[in-house]
């Protein structure tokens, strides 16, 4: 039996993915880009062992097993990276023929998953860097990230660390659309983001089924595609470049008011955002009246990522506690009331459940053996 266990990252979005041309080869309508936050804490951990005696393909998902058949996009990844690993087997016949065994598969996310924090995405790149790694396949990141783009769309950004843009490509058989990294994690380290935990539940419109609906019905889409983001996308990978933060602040708030704004240009209307979402929103306004000290972007879901200057973060994160005071369970030492003017009213206890204070970092990362998620068996070492 063979075993690799890898970690992949969370990659949150400046520039929004939203919408296919292709469902079935997962195909953008847009290019997007986006940042990968630190593994250290938020990250999708998965161990895949395969083996000879193996009867078939198993898959455990956060401690409850799965049924692997129903999945079609991890099994267009599997196809994928089995295909890549036979042309290597029959090129070499000294390679063991591990793309004819079946697989176990045990993966862990340690933050909710479907609630809006991109778990699809550091999951599914989890996946397929394991079995990248697992089955030694010798191509580059890029190459590799097509096929994650298969199992999820934004996992293609999760292979890489650092700023990272999805480029939609125009090639009909999705060749071309593929991630590439824009600037690594080294390029500015004094950029941070605080994750702001709305809500831990599942969201009520999956993003899939969202995304399509608002291609299909949206007239605001059709600009968005054709004029907006092209040019976004150019400035933003400018300021980035630049380490021009008033740039990148000022689109990546306007682009996440834009996709939220197709969202309930959708018909019927598709509503992510809630109370808590929009008032964050405000608040970071008024924090910026003075000049531009942080940006906020929203994905699929309630919860609130905000990137600002390491500088400015410990101010941001007394702001968020004054405004959104946590559970009565949770002390924070760093809560100070007498410092703030009232902008909003202030929220019940818990509105904001968690603070996750973290980075720009790097992308996947391979295991020691001790710390699989299969034992010697490949069964699970935990179940739910």
């Amino acid at each position: 039996m063979r075993t690799v266990t890898c970690t992949a990252p969370v990659n949150i979005a400046v520039i929004k993915y939203w919408g296919k041309r292709d469902t079935e080869l997962i195909l953008p309508t847009n290019d997007s880009l986006s940042v990968t936050l630190s593994q250290d804490i938020l990250h999708s951990k998965t161990t895949i062992s395969a083996c000879k005696s193996f009867e078939q393909d198993r898959l455990w998902l956060n401690g409850k097993e799965e049924d692997i058949t129903k999945n079609r996009r991890m099994h267009n990844c599997f196809r994928e990276a089995r295909a890549l690993r036979k042309k290597m087997e029959d090129e070499s016949s000294e390679l063991e023929p591990l793309s004819t065994y079946k697989v176990h598969v045990c993966s862990e996310n340690n933050f909710p998953t479907a609630a809006g924090l991109a778990s699809s995405a550091s999951g599914l790149a989890a996946l397929v860097y394991t079995l990248a790694q697992l089955y030694e396949l010798q191509i580059s990141t890029s190459d590799l990230s097509r096929i994650a783009r298969q199992g999820s769309g934004s996992a293609c950004r999760s292979l890489f660390g650092g700023f990272v843009a999805w480029e939609m490509g125009s090639a009909s058989d999705g060749s071309d659309s593929k991630a590439v990294q824009i600037a690594p994690e080294t390029h500015w380290p004094e950029l941070e983001a605080l994750v702001c935990v709305v809500s831990d539940a599942k969201k009520g419109t999956s993003s899939t089924e969202g995304m399509q609906h608002t291609v299909e019905t949206s007239e605001l889409m059709q600009a968005r595609i054709s004029t907006v983001v092209p040019q976004r996308m150019a400035n933003i990978k400018q300021a980035i470049l630049n380490r021009d933060f008033n740039t990148f602040a000022e689109i990546t708030m306007r682009d996440s008011n834009q996709f939220h704004a197709v969202c309930l240009d959708t018909y019927p209307p598709i509503s992510y955002l809630n109370d808590t979402s929009r008032a964050i929103m405000r608040v970071i306004h008024e924090y910026n009246k003075d000049g531009v000290k942080a940006a906020y972007t929203y994905d699929a879901g309630p919860n609130a990522v905000i990137y600002a200057p390491r500088e400015n973060m410990p101010e941001i994160i007394r702001l968020i506690a004054h405004y959104f005071p946590p559970p009565a369970t949770i002390t924070l030492s760093i809560i100070t009331r007498s410092s703030h003017k009232k902008v909003i009213p202030i929220f019940p206890a818990g509105s904001v459940s968690r603070l996750l204070h973290t980075k720009v970092d790097d992308g996947p990362r391979t295991l020691a053996e001790d710390e699989a998620l299969l034992n010697s068996q490949g069964l699970p070492k935990r179940l739910a």
